[in-house]
């Protein structure tokens, strides 16, 4: 990742560096890929939750794209990339309104431009807020998530992505490996989905009424597109193709993501007794999130074992919020920060040396040093986020309140929020749409708590989502889909 993660083969050289358009186009493509992954996420969470709140999940996720774009171009991208201030934070004058910069002007040391890199970042800038998004659904005001996205963009994401990635940043000059997001996205973004989560509560009927995903299908589509996009966001964050770099990112990707799922699966069977497909999408997307640090310093062997790991304790951590009494909704704490927790501090033991820097691994003789390293940017990461997000959260409450009332949430956010519903059963074919809702509602899954199971073996009853077959499925592995719901089901909410 910018600038430059250790080494690069371009800045080693002795010739000055000259724009490629190979790279270029490379880059472009790179960026179109990662700024899929919003609307994908967007697919992925809105299939995870109830009938009734599936419009303000995905809204929850498109509006960064309009807010963050906006930021980003005014001052975010200065924050973030611009000259070192302290080692804490950025800013070059050239950079506000990114009016400042020449057509051809090249990122330092880079052979692509300033407005290709800029462009790409932006798109990381995007993803990392939508990410926290589902830890909430079901229950907060769309006008508090809005302002809630742009003061934490300001204050936390811009602040951290120059600590990791800018030049002069704290973490980077420490030597802390994130090839492409492990601190500065999903561990920032898990630690604020918690820290939010403190501040707006649980939702009503949280480990009593079912609330499980009410389209499996979309969210094997938005994993699908996950997929995808993520071959962006590793391998282009070496910003080029002139060493072989990105090309190992890029295999080490699907290979951490494909053990990662079968981790997942093989916990879940166990765990469970079943295969679910909402388990081989959440255990996919563990392994994309622990592999996105350490695509870049592991070998292939090493990604298997990144993967295995990510996606069995993920698996685990997923049920750790009935334990400790917290809702988040769409396990992003027991996937993103976990995940990011894991591929992060993996690279202490699984760095090869070989790839983006000479740094190494215990496991690869050296020592406890990148493990030492690897931590402090883990927890520096996560506390600044944690406290900051709940800071926020809790001015956004106290001035206009974050949460909707009783009876919007009950109705359901899609009607409270934006006046529309997500399927029109009233036009299927004759007959009133409240009967057919009615008529329809016992059938499907209704709603989105589908992950509850994890490591606890007492959540039974309306978790796991992901298998239609048996109850013995629904005794719940799943993650990333809404906390599953131990005990009998009171109702079915359509």
């Amino acid at each position: 990742m910018p600038p430059g993660i250790l080494t690069n083969a371009v800045s080693l050289s002795a010739e000055t560096p000259e724009l490629s358009p190979a790279d270029t186009g490379f880059m472009l493509i790179a960026t179109a890929m990662v700024m899929v992954m919003t609307p994908a996420l967007a697919f992925f969470y809105g299939g995870m939750v109830r009938v009734k709140s599936v419009l303000n999940m995905l809204m929850m996720s498109f509006i960064s794209l309009g807010l963050v774009t906006v930021l980003w171009v005014l001052y975010g991208f200065s924050l973030a990339f611009g000259t070192d201030h302290g080692s804490v934070i950025g800013f070059s004058g050239d950079y506000v309104g990114l009016s400042g910069i020449g057509l051809t002007e090249l990122w330092d040391g880079y052979t692509i431009p300033v407005y290709v890199f800029a462009a790409f970042q932006l798109m990381f800038a995007i993803l990392t807020p939508a990410l926290i998004s589902g830890a909430l659904a079901d229950r907060v005001k769309f006008t508090a998530w809005a302002l809630f996205v742009v003061l934490w963009a300001t204050i936390v994401y811009f602040p951290v992505a120059h600590w990791v990635w800018g030049a002069g940043g704290w973490l980077f000059e420490l030597g802390v490996i994130d090839f492409a997001g492990g601190t500065a996205v999903h561990i920032n973004a898990g630690a604020a989905a918690l820290g939010v989560i403190f501040v707006v509560g649980k939702r009503i009927g949280f480990k009593k009424d079912p609330m499980r995903p009410h389209s499996l299908p979309l969210v094997m589509l938005g994993a699908g597109l996950l997929w995808f996009g993520w071959f962006g966001f590793n391998a282009g964050s070496w910003l080029g193709n002139g060493d072989g770099v990105g090309a190992v990112a890029f295999l080490n990707t699907q290979v951490a993501t494909g053990a990662a799922m079968l981790g997942w699966l093989a916990y879940e069977k166990l765990r469970h007794g079943s295969f679910t497909t909402l388990g081989a999408a959440s255990g996919a997307v563990a392994g994309l999130v622990a592999i996105t640090p350490a695509c870049g310093s592991v070998s292939p062997l090493g990604a298997i074992a990144i993967g295995v790991i990510a996606g069995v304790l993920c698996a685990m951590a997923v049920g750790l919020k009935y334990k400790f009494g917290y809702d988040d909704s769409l396990d992003v704490v027991g996937v993103h920060l976990v995940g990011g927790v894991v591929g992060s501090l993996l690279i202490g033991f699984f760095a090869t040396g070989g790839v983006q820097s000479k740094a190494q691994g215990l496991f690869y003789g050296g020592g406890l040093a990148q493990l030492g390293k690897q931590s402090v940017g883990v927890v520096s990461v996560l506390l600044y986020s944690l406290v900051v997000s709940f800071v926020l959260a809790k001015v956004i409450d106290l001035v206009m309140g974050f949460r909707v009332s009783e009876d919007e949430e009950l109705a359901g956010v899609d009607q409270a929020a934006h006046a529309e519903t997500a399927y029109d059963y009233g036009g299927t074919g004759g007959g009133s749409a409240l009967a057919r809702t009615a008529a329809a509602a016992p059938a499907s899954a209704s709603g989105g708590d589908a992950s509850a199971s994890g490591a606890d073996g007492d959540t039974a009853g309306g978790t796991d989502g992901g298998s239609a077959s048996a109850s013995a499925s629904q005794t719940g592995s799943s993650a990333q889909a809404q906390g599953g719901t131990p005990g009998k089901a009171k109702k079915v909410d359509a």
